[in-house]
C-alpha cells in the first residue's frame, strides 16, 4: 500500500519558508554577532585566540595575526548586525557562511595537528592547559548548524521582518 504525502500548497509553503528563513537569518546573525561582542571587550585575547592555531601565514607576535585577531570582532558584529538586520540578506548570509566554512577548517586542522586549543568563537580562546579537554568536535558541529541556517538563507533570503522586506515594499508602492 502506498500513502501519499500530504501536498502543502505553494502559498502555504512560502509563508512557512519565510518564517523559517528568519529563525534562520537570526541565528546566524545573532550568533556572529554575540562571538564578535564577546571578543571586543579583550582584543588581546582575540589576537593570542588567533596565534594559538599555529598558522605558518600567522605567526604567533606577528604584525599579521594582531591585525587578524583586533579586526575579527568588529567584522563579525558588523556583519552579524547586518545580517539580523535582513539587509542584503542572500549575500550577507553567504559571507557569514563563508566564515563558518573558515572557522570549520581552522578547528579541523587544529585537531588534526594534535593542538590543545579553545577556539575563541565565544570564549577568549587561546591554549589550554594540560589536563583541559577540547570541544573540537562540539565546535565543528556548532558551526555545521550555523552554516546549515547561512545556506538556508542563501537559497531562501525573503523573510518578514526585514530591510529588504521594507524595500522590496517601497520599491512596489514607487512602480
Amino acid at each position: 500500500m502506498v500513502s501519499k504525502q500530504p501536498v502543502i500548497p505553494a502559498s502555504r509553503r512560502d509563508v512557512v519558508f519565510k518564517w523559517v528563513s528568519l529563525v534562520a537569518r537570526l541565528v546566524i546573525g545573532g550568533a556572529i554577532m554575540i562571538a564578535g561582542l564577546l571578543k571586543i571587550g579583550n582584543l588581546q585575547s582575540s589576537v593570542n585566540a588567533v596565534a594559538a592555531y599555529s598558522l605558518p601565514l600567522l605567526p604567533t607576535g606577528g604584525s599579521l595575526t594582531t591585525v587578524v585577531g583586533t579586526v575579527m570582532p568588529i567584522v563579525e558584529i558588523v556583519l552579524g548586525a547586518i545580517i539580523v538586520a535582513g539587509l542584503f540578506s542572500r549575500w550577507t548570509a553567504l559571507l557569514g557562511g563563508l566564515m563558518m566554512i573558515v572557522y570549520i577548517c581552522l578547528i579541523s586542522s587544529a585537531w588534526i595537528r594534535g593542538l590543545s586549543i579553545d577556539c575563541g568563537c565565544f570564549s577568549p580562546g587561546g591554549f589550554l592547559p594540560d589536563t583541559a579537554k577540547t570541544k573540537y568536535l562540539q565546535d565543528i558541529l556548532r558551526d555545521v548548524g550555523l552554516l546549515i541556517c547561512a545556506a538556508w538563507v542563501v537559497i531562501w533570503p525573503k523573510s518578514p521582518i526585514s530591510i529588504d522586506n521594507w524595500i522590496d515594499s517601497a520599491n512596489k508602492e514607487e512602480a
